[in-house]
């Protein structure tokens, strides 16, 4: 293997708009991002159940399906 050709490994801070903060390694020393999994609503239960059903309805009109 040849040397001196890797990146440097850095113990990176990413910090989320939310204000959340967390410790991972990257190749770059911080990392910003807009969503984490604090404020996903996805992962916070946030998420509307009813946007799901709507967009499977929403598929099975265009598709000819029928509910039984």
């Amino acid at each position: 293997m040849r040397e001196k050709i890797h990146p440097k490994y850095f113990q990176a801070t990413v910090t989320c708009n939310c204000g959340n903060t967390f410790v991972t390694g990257s190749t770059k020393p911080e990392i910003h991002v807009e969503i984490c999994s604090k404020c996903h609503s996805f992962y916070t239960g946030q998420q509307k159940a009813t946007q799901a059903r709507g967009r499977i309805d929403k598929f099975n009109r265009k598709y000819g399906f029928s509910a039984k």
